[in-house]
């Protein structure tokens, strides 16, 4: 988590703010062969994944350096805290719980887990290409040559590395072993062993590309995989996209055997199984099939798609990115993830409630955030909209003469094929890549609204809940109950027995100047600035954008297993336009329905700034008929099919998302 401080000068804001950039990042071996830290400060988070006792105790050494060298720890120009990302993956939904980052207040010996605690994963020790590949890459694009030779090296590593006893206590094993746990409730066990405090943030929670088509929270909310006193934050936003909004269409469906199929398009959103079934049918009927033999092959490519998860690109022999159209995406989303998932939205995840036999109703009590999420040693790149494959994840050879290893290599044909995995198990392969680069954004910011800059300060915002995201822009915001004279912030659980009122208050971020400041570069030097950010640093001039709106969304959580969640996800409940005129924009609501309902509902604020440019932010730019079909794609490539100074830009409102404040009548009020 990086947080640069800022005091805002308006005389009406009542507290100070400290602004985060959240940058979860699991950096690559070679660009980040010792350093891992995770860091609340203004220059770096770097969440690693799945690390290896060497690994992990260079990690606590670098935050360790990183805060002494921070200065007076009251008042320091950073603070970095020590954490890890849990990153599980299973192609099975009902066996996919996702990724989770787990951060602690304390950094020295003593006061953090021994281990860095990984999920199973069947590739675990596989890297995502063969040795034979990456010299060939290497040779090939030598720029980057250290990327591709330097893979091998940290997955062998993990290889090698035993697993520890999962029967054993946390504090009794061996510190040289690689600690395992299978699912949310072995982790939050084994952090229980060790009893530090700690704060566990589910993120990546939609991105389609590594969460299967019918994973859903639900399975996550109940005394057994969900820990409410950990798992307080949820990641809203992020370099892979946006996971908040929630929508009724699926990818796939259970059938009348309870296996997975493929649904029909819902609105305009058409399921990649389906487009899967059209690319088939094209070709079989330009091959000069029968009609009824095409659709009998369409039916099959359909489910070969399903049948394949996340791999399902593969079962069209000779696919290439423009044969997909826009299929998978939520074109009235805002910068949503490749194949959004939206049961695993934080939308969806508010609106849903556990019923356990023998246990009270249990919900999810999420503050929300933002991340950068990168591997580059980049962090907070939000906030400035340029250098694509600098400042996002896109990649990709800027070398022509990759021409021929780039795509689907294998010849188009009429008919599908269902996955052979013992083909295709390298990771790269499994993930639709080229795809998803027309996808990567710049990523999101965390702000706290805390008491002061010192490391407890912060800390005891994030576990009050009291922060919010941003999409990377620096968008102040306020959010709160007043209620008989008191004010709840954002994050607040309050019983009320009267109609209650909401106050926002919200600022736009300062307009970025082109460069670095000069301070900047005399302390750094013009090499140093160019490696750490591309000569482009924050850069604020002296004029804030304007706020277009404020929108409310207001969720109310089951009260019965079988309610509709769409039917309690308002979105938006509210909307209130912004004085053009004004810097600062501040509303004032009731929910005069609020006690007639007799019921909790939850409230979030998303304030949403003027129209700006954003990397990514139409995606696959789709050309439309004059139905509003799309019947073509040029996608943002993250190799030279796109120039590398394209930055894929596209209009679109940058926003801020309040924490929620949940509110329950008082039993028995009027």
């Amino acid at each position: 988590m990086c947080i640069p401080h800022f005091r805002p000068t308006h005389s009406s804001w009542r507290h100070r703010l400290l602004a985060a950039r959240v940058c979860i990042r699991r950096p690559m071996p070679v660009t980040l062969p010792v350093t891992a830290p995770l860091s609340i400060s203004g220059r770096s988070m770097i969440m690693p994944r799945d690390l290896p006792p060497r690994r992990w105790a260079e990690t606590r050494e670098s935050i360790r350096e990183c805060n002494a060298a921070a200065g007076d720890p009251a008042n320091p120009d950073m603070v970095s805290f020590l954490g890890w990302e849990w990153s599980q993956v299973n192609t099975d939904p009902r066996k996919h719980y996702g990724h989770k980052n787990v951060i602690f207040l304390d950094t020295q010996e003593g006061r953090v887990p021994t281990r860095a605690i990984a999920a199973p994963r069947e590739r675990l020790a596989q890297a995502p290409m063969g040795r034979v590949t990456q010299v060939m890459m290497s040779l090939m694009d030598f720029e980057n040559r250290d990327f591709y030779l330097g893979i091998q090296q940290y997955y062998d590593e993990i290889g090698e590395t035993p697993i520890c006893d999962p029967e054993t206590d946390s504090r009794a094993l061996p510190a040289d072993c690689l600690e395992v746990a299978a699912e949310p409730r072995q982790l939050f066990a084994k952090l229980d062993q060790w009893g530090f405090d700690s704060i566990v943030i589910p993120h990546g929670n939609s991105w389609g590309m590594n969460t299967p088509a019918s994973t859903r929270f639900d399975k996550q909310l109940n005394s057994q995989q969900h820990d409410p006193q950990r798992q307080i934050l949820f990641e809203i936003y992020s370099g892979h996209g946006n996971a908040e909004e929630y929508r009724k269409w699926r990818a796939a469906v259970k059938g009348a055997d309870g296996g997975l199929v493929c649904p029909a398009p819902f609105d305009d959103y058409m399921p990649c199984c389906h487009r899967a079934g059209q690319i088939i049918r094209q070709r079989c009927e330009a091959a000069g099939e029968s009609k009824a033999e095409c659709q009998r092959r369409e039916f099959e490519a359909r489910q070969n798609f399903v049948d394949a998860g996340n791999s399902g690109h593969l079962t069209v022999p000779g696919q290439q990115v423009v044969d997909w159209l826009n299929c998978g995406t939520c074109p009235d989303c805002f910068n949503e993830p490749m194949d959004h998932r939206p049961a695993a939205t934080a939308q969806y995840a508010l609106a849903i409630t556990g019923f356990e036999s023998g246990q009270g109703p249990l919900n999810f009590r999420f503050g929300f955030i933002g991340s950068s999420d990168n591997h580059r040693s980049q962090p907070g790149t939000g906030y400035k909209e340029e250098k694509r494959k600098f400042m996002t994840e896109s990649f990709g050879a800027d070398n022509p003469r990759l021409a021929r290893r780039i795509g689907d290599q294998r010849d188009a044909q009429p008919f599908s094929l269902p996955l052979d995995t013992a083909k295709n198990v390298g990771l790269q392969n499994a993930r639709n890549m080229g795809r998803q680069n027309s996808f990567w954004l710049t990523g999101g910011l965390v702000a706290t609204h805390s008491s002061g800059r010192d490391r407890h300060a912060i800390w005891d915002s994030l576990k009050r809940r009291e922060v919010y995201a941003t999409s990377g822009d620096r968008i102040l915001l306020w959010f709160d109950l007043l209620q008989e004279g008191q004010r709840h912030p954002m994050g607040s659980q309050v019983s009320v027995h009267a109609t209650p009122r909401f106050r926002v208050s919200a600022m736009g971020a300062f307009r970025q100047q082109p460069g670095c400041p000069d301070y900047a570069r005399r302390g750094m030097g013009a090499e140093r600035v160019a490696s750490l950010c591309g000569g482009e640093c924050y850069h604020p001039g002296d004029e804030r954008l304007r706020m277009d709106r404020i929108e409310i969304v207001r969720i109310r959580p089951q009260q019965v297993a079988d309610e509709a969640v769409d039917q309690l996800i308002e979105d938006p409940w509210k909307t209130f336009p912004c004085d053009p005129d004004t810097l600062e924009c501040v509303v004032e609501f009731d929910d005069e329905g609020f006690l007639e309902e007799q019921r909790e509902v939850i409230y979030y604020a998303r304030a949403v700034q003027e129209t700006t440019e954003m990397i990514n932010a139409d995606n696959l730019r789709c050309e439309y008929d004059a139905a509003g079909v799309c019947i073509a794609v040029n996608p943002c490539y993250g190799d030279f099919r796109t120039p590398a100074d394209d930055d894929c830009l596209a209009p679109a409102q940058q926003r801020a998302w309040s924490s929620p404040i949940f509110v329950a009548p008082v039993e028995g009020a009027p």
